[in-house]
């Protein structure tokens, strides 16, 4: 394998290189660790050396497979197979590591092949609980010694101590100190002989913990890659919760597409109209609301409309909790009535199209809250992008392709350079800039 990059002389020497070695080495592999022995090739004082064999087998210098970095998310089974598995510093590292390639496997990701006729985009948002600046002062100072390490109990205490005791929480104070990430899910429908829509096909997942209008970009994007440009004239539907931001957002980025209400979201606000006006649990109020929801499936939002604003011109100006009842009913109407040219299900449901965001609704339970937003968790958003999106990239399916991704990139690199990389990470990457305004990935998109 040496003499593919190098001849020796009767010195060992050429242009300036020197031979060291043969040097051995371990690599963890899911075959365990293997011992093997390779030559070091010296350029000069100050100018370093590499491997030769590493960068022709594509080994970067963590000292780890690409095939294990595949598998070593899952600690437990490597663990119960091989009888060995990474330290969780390592895990960590590796997953910042391949969290800098994720926004370049994005960009370049293959297209979806037999798509549908109607490209249906769902958007949403969770929040996760960070890190406040109090809570990593306290994490990155120095720790005293343990004087009973053998004990969990009095390691508590001692750990507990040093923390110091928490500031009583006041009235309406949160300690999730939450930061939100947002979630895109999209799919296509295809039109079967009867003509009626089927699907989702090829549905593909994207979270960010980036601004909102990164999410709604990446979607333009997406959506562009898969054929439904706004010169194809293409039927696009949006489906959000109503977030004022993502409409903003929607409205300059797809003009022409359907923005959808989720109709489980407005039949929330009907349930609270109705709180205002009869008591909670009686049939009354039962009654009420569902020939409300009946009205609305039949496509008479005007008429619950107009019927809000009647109460509320009936309600009495003074009395116990009237304010109160008068202010909730104005901007429950506020809000039915913003949105009222997106509430249009009759005609959805007769197009066959969604009418609710339970696609992304399950997405950020199973993507984002089942992973981030566990009891005692405590996140840095750069930090978490990573896992973030290696989750999206995992359950799209992508997994094995985005491994060969990243080994190709950086083999290719290596050979070019000459030099042995490091796949692993302890700093994070900047949280993603693609379509934000003031960035230069805001070319392209039209604003």
């Amino acid at each position: 394998m040496r003499e593919q990059y190098w001849k020796a002389n009767n010195n060992g020497t050429e242009g300036g290189c020197k031979q060291q070695g043969p040097n051995d080495r371990l690599l963890g592999t899911v075959f365990g660790k293997v011992r093997y022995w390779r030559t070091y090739i010296y350029r000069g004082r100050g100018k370093g050396g590499y491997y030769p064999l590493d960068i022709e087998l594509g080994l970067p210098l963590d000292g780890f497979s690409m095939l294990l970095r595949s598998y070593a998310q899952s600690v437990t089974v490597l663990t119960m197979f091989l009888q060995w598995s990474p330290c969780q510093k390592s895990v960590e590292e590796m997953v910042l590591g391949l969290g800098r390639h994720t926004e370049a496997w994005f960009d370049s990701a293959p297209v979806c092949q037999n798509d549908g006729e109607v490209l249906v985009i769902q958007i949403d948002s969770k929040a996760t609980p960070t890190a406040t600046e109090q809570e990593l002062k306290k994490r990155h100072g120095k720790r005293r010694k343990n004087p009973h390490p053998g004990s969990q109990r009095h390691r508590g205490k001692q750990a507990r101590q040093q923390r110091g005791s928490k500031n009583r929480k006041k009235k309406g104070d949160k300690s999730k100190n939450g930061k939100a990430a947002t979630i895109v899910v999209m799919y296509t429908l295809k039109r079967s002989p009867d003509g009626m829509l089927e699907g989702p096909v090829n549905k593909k997942v994207y979270a960010s913990y980036a601004p909102k209008r990164h999410a709604v970009a990446i979607a333009r994007r997406e959506a562009d890659k898969r054929g439904f440009t706004e010169q194809s004239k293409k039927l696009i539907q949006i489906v959000t919760d109503g977030d004022n931001d993502l409409e903003r957002y929607i409205g300059e980025l797809f003009p022409n597409a359907e923005h959808t209400i989720d109709v489980f979201h407005v039949v929330e606000y009907l349930w609270k109209a109705g709180g205002c006006l009869y008591k909670e649990g009686t049939e009354e109020l039962i009654d009420r609301v569902e020939s409300m929801k009946e009205a609305l499936y039949e496509g008479r939002a005007c008429e619950i409309i107009e019927e809000i604003q009647g109460r509320i011109s009936l309600l009495p100006k003074r009395g116990p909790g009237a304010k109160r009842r008068r202010q909730r009913l104005e901007s429950i109407q506020s809000y039915l009535n913003k949105r009222l040219d997106k509430m249009n299900y009759k005609s959805l449901r007769d197009r066959d199209l969604e009418i609710s965001s339970g696609a992304v609704e399950g997405a950020v339970n199973y993507v984002i809250a089942k992973r981030f937003d566990s009891g005692g968790m405590r996140w840095i958003k750069e930090r978490s992008e990573a896992l973030l999106q290696l989750r999206c990239i995992e359950i799209n399916g992508d997994w094995d392709a985005f491994i060969s991704f990243v080994h190709d990139k950086t083999n290719e690199l290596a050979q070019q350079t000459k030099t042995n990389l490091f796949l692993k990470s302890k700093d994070p990457e900047p949280l993603p800039t693609y379509g934000c305004i003031g960035t230069q990935h805001q070319k392209g998109l039209g604003r």
